[in-house]
């Protein structure tokens, strides 16, 4: 995958929590590349703790301290976890602008087993092609179809690396006295939610022990299923229409009370992140008899999510990539925000209110292609958190083989339409 950043000057910003730009910094030297970093608060400076500069300014002199160092260090990339931080939306303007590479990682598209490595952005801002015809057309190599390596045992190292950065984010603050985090991270807070999620997850797993086997005895084929996303997430802010995770519950109750089979129910689980941060009960159970569906609603946290999904005759998201693993096993899907896979024969394309009554059939041909390409282009094998047995590399990830080859493409199309950009004001100039 670096092959084609070899002698190439790579500028990193922050990564995810935890030493993965630690180890990606030797896997990309090791490929040839000159590697630097900036830190920008002390969990950075934790996971990070050498050959690294320390951003102490302000968000609004952030721009030109940046563009300052890509000039100087003369930059010819720029990797980045999460597009939508204002710190890397910033940053990726300015690179742009001087024709960088902004290369972008996040949570995978197929999770749990893979993580998402992008030119120019990820999710909403990416360049996958929305035509299912590209991917009608793609010959993936038959080992695309083959089971990736599993991943284990990441709860329990991110959890580690959540509250670690966390405490040191607050013991070295005055270190970095203008570093304000794209979401609040008070330590004694996030371990106490940390903690909470833990009981949580017991208790739950206790409560609801029957209630799967009840869902497929009774009413398999017969439910919606609601999965949340977590509360705060720039997939909820940035990329949908939705305010919060309350108004998308709220939107949905209202609408399946209206328009759903009176024989269908609506089950809505809780994301496993969000344990510790939030519970909706009340405000469900508040919707649920307002709108006359209590009886036709279950609210759940901790069941199997592949077996929810195999039984569903359905399933409603914003955009989580829990949509695409709705699609892998052949259930229907209704994606309410920007998705990237939102495209005719991976997701349903009418409107929520008749998506109850006939939510149509999934393209299981087109969802196996799309499936690889992602594999061959943008998705590498592994996690940030653990790294794969077996794997020869500091990173323990197995990148995808085909990322260089679109990468190419994805830049000449950039200087193509940048060279496009340019020719209003090169006109405006002549005259």
């Amino acid at each position: 995958m670096f092959r084609h950043l070899a002698d190439k000057r790579v500028l990193l910003l922050q990564g995810p929590m935890g030493p993965f730009f630690w180890r990606l910094r030797r896997d990309l030297e090791a490929a040839g590349a000159t590697v630097s970093k900036i830190n920008f608060c002390g969990g950075d400076a934790l996971f990070y703790p050498r050959d690294a500069i320390s951003y102490v300014g302000t968000d609004s002199d952030w721009p030109a301290f940046l563009r300052r160092h890509l000039e100087a260090h003369q930059i010819d990339a720029v990797l980045l976890f999460g597009d939508c931080r204002p710190l890397h939306v910033a940053a990726a303007r300015v690179a742009r602008a001087m024709g960088i590479g902004v290369y972008v990682f996040e949570e995978g598209y197929l999770r749990p087993d893979f993580i998402t490595i992008e030119r120019g952005g990820c999710n909403n801002h990416s360049s996958l092609p929305r035509d299912p015809n590209v991917y009608r057309r793609f010959r993936p190599d038959p080992e695309l179809r083959k089971k990736a390596q599993r991943v284990r045992h990441v709860f329990r190292w991110a959890t580690v690396y959540a509250s670690l950065y966390c405490i040191a984010m607050a013991l070295l603050a005055r270190r970095y006295p203008h570093y304000r985090h794209h979401r609040s991270l008070q330590p004694w807070h996030e371990i106490a939610s940390w903690t909470k999620s833990i009981v949580r997850k017991q208790f739950y797993r206790w409560k609801e022990r029957g209630v799967l086997r009840h869902l497929n005895r009774s009413h398999a084929g017969n439910y919606f299923l609601v999965p949340l996303q977590v509360q705060g997430d720039a997939q909820i802010s940035v990329h949908s229409r939705f305010a919060s995770v309350p108004e998308f519950i709220e939107t949905v109750i209202a609408s399946f009370a209206a328009h759903a089979p009176e024989k269908r129910l609506l089950v809505i689980k809780h994301h496993p992140l969000d344990r510790g941060y939030s519970d909706y009960r009340h405000l469900i159970a508040e919707l649920a008899e307002r709108h006359g569906v209590a009886q036709r609603l279950l609210y759940v946290h901790d069941l199997h999510l592949p077996l929810l999904l195999r039984r569903a005759c359905g399933t409603v998201v914003v955009n989580s990539t829990v949509g695409l693993s709705s699609v892998h096993h052949g259930t229907p899907v209704c994606a309410l925000g920007d998705a990237p896979y939102k495209m005719p024969g991976l997701t349903y394309q009418g409107s929520l209110d008749t998506f109850w009554a006939n939510p149509g059939k999934t393209d299981a041909p087109l969802y196996r292609n799309f499936r690889a390409w992602l594999r061959a282009h943008n998705q590498a094998n592994g996690n940030f958190y653990t790294r794969l047995d077996g794997v020869p590399s500091a990173t323990g990830i197995r990148w995808p083989v085909g990322f260089a080859d679109l990468d190419a493409a994805q830049a000449t199309q950039e200087a193509q339409e940048a060279q496009a950009s340019d020719q209003p004001m090169r006109a405006a100039a002549a005259v």
